[in-house]
Order: structure tokens, then C-alpha cells, then sequence
């Protein structure tokens, strides 16, 4: 696997990025064109595709925002959740990146329901940095009970016991992901030590998403190295591009 190892982290955060604002595009602004031509709701099956096909323009949106959103759009949340857990392992200060994910989680959270529900305030859907926090904060729970607990049984049954309580917040408060992501990260977490092994976990994680695992071919020529120095690309880009896609919703309305 290392002599295919060509891909940095940085080029990685770029894949993560264009895959998330695909979905974004999609998400947002595609439903305008959609109701416009007939669309009310965005039925998966195959049999409302290809009834939804027939109808002309109708039917090209609706492939469209399914193509950027299975598809495309997709491959950002696994990314993200990998970079996460390399980012625990290679940081200089656990408390400092907790601190920065926590900012950015509050910065990002109106423009983000603005976007998603034209709203300052939505409670029932919250974005994507909480669940990345609290995978975070989980996985930093984890690492003291592996320095600290030696009976192996003391030892998983406070990784059930932290995990579990992560993925009960991320239900309650409605994170993006929910506990699907807390699951993906702690997966990724516990396998890292082994690429193949973690890739697997990952893709099992990622199951119920039929076109997610896909990320993981991206991952698996993950080199191990930073590259370009794009450290807060995902920070600013994510809630700045939600406030403009919320503009142009304000147009589209």
C-alpha cells in the first residue's frame, strides 16, 4: 500500500471540501428549480426516478441533486471523520484543537440553520463541528483510559460507556450524522493503528450510506503527510459558504 501512497492530508481536505460543497449546492439551492417543476418530495426508489425522468426539466434537476448529493456529496463526512482522528494522534495540543472545534462549532451554527432552514435558530438539526467535537472529545476519553486503566475488561467497558454517551448527546441535540458519525469516529479511532484494518472499520461504519465507502479509496492512498499548509481551510470555508448559499437562496425566493 505505501508504494501507492501518493495522496497528502491537504489533498484530502481539498477532495473533503469540493465533495461537501457539491452536497451543500444540492441540498440549498436545488429544491427551488425542483418545486418549481412539480418536485415536492425527493423519493430515492428507482421506480420514482423513472417515473420523475419522463417529465422533462422535472426529471434532469431530480437526477442532478441525486448525483450531487449519493453521489458526489457523499465522500466528505468519511474524509473528514479519518482527518479528525489523525489530527487527535499528530496534534501538539489535544486541549487547543478542542478549543478551536468548539469555536468554529458556535461560529458556524447560525449560518449554518440559515442555510439548511432559512432560520437563526433551528434546534432540531445542528451542524456538523458538534459531532466532530464531541468524536474528539471521545476519542481524548478514550486515550486516558488507555494510558490509565490496565484491566482490559475495566478498560473497554469505559470505552462503551464514553462512546455510548457520545452518541446519546449527538442524538439528543441533533447533530449533524447523529450517532452514525460518533460511531464512524470511534471505529476509525480504534482501528488506527493498523490502515487496512481502520479502512474496513470505516467502510462497515459507513454502510448505511450506500456511496461513502467510496471515500475510502481516497484514503488508501493516504500518504501520511500534511502537504500544502491548509490547516484552516475547513474552519473559515465551512460557515462562509453556507452564509453565501443562504444569500442566494434569499435571490431563488
Amino acid at each position: 500500500m505505501e508504494k501507492y501512497s501518493k495522496i497528502s492530508g491537504s489533498t484530502l481536505k481539498l477532495i473533503a471540501v469540493f465533495s461537501m460543497l457539491t452536497d451543500h449546492v444540492a441540498a440549498v439551492l436545488l429544491p427551488y428549480p425542483m418545486i418549481d417543476h412539480g418536485i415536492y418530495y425527493l423519493d430515492t426508489s428507482i421506480e420514482y426516478a423513472a417515473a420523475v425522468l419522463g417529465e422533462g426539466p422535472a426529471g434532469w434537476f431530480y437526477i442532478l441533486y441525486q448525483v450531487m448529493r449519493r453521489l458526489v456529496g457523499r465522500l466528505a463526512f468519511p474524509i473528514y471523520c479519518f482527518l479528525l482522528v489523525e489530527g487527535f494522534e499528530r496534534t501538539h495540543s489535544r486541549a487547543k484543537y478542542a478549543l478551536r472545534l468548539f469555536l468554529f462549532t458556535l461560529i458556524s451554527e447560525i449560518p449554518f440553520d440559515l442555510a439548511f432552514s432559512s432560520q437563526m435558530f433551528y434546534k432540531y438539526y445542528q451542524n456538523v463541528f458538534f459531532t466532530l467535537l464531541l468524536g474528539f472529545l471521545m476519542m481524548w476519553a478514550m486515550s486516558i483510559l488507555e494510558e490509565r486503566v490496565k484491566i482490559p475488561a475495566l478498560k473497554w467497558g469505559g470505552f462503551a460507556l464514553v462512546f455510548l454517551a457520545a452518541a446519546f448527546v449527538a442524538e439528543k441535540i441533533y447533530c449533524d450524522y447523529g450517532a452514525h458519525g460518533i460511531i464512524a469516529i470511534a471505529l476509525l479511532y480504534l482501528f488506527r493503528k493498523n490502515r487496512r484494518q481502520q479502512i474496513i472499520a470505516g467502510i462497515v461504519a459507513f454502510l448505511w450510506e450506500v456511496t461513502a465507502p467510496l471515500a475510502f479509496l481516497f484514503i488508501g492512498f493516504y500518504n501520511g503527510k500534511r502537504g500544502l499548509k491548509l490547516k484552516y481551510l475547513f474552519y473559515f470555508f465551512y460557515p462562509l459558504h453556507l452564509l453565501i448559499l443562504y444569500f442566494f437562496t434569499r435571490l431563488l425566493a
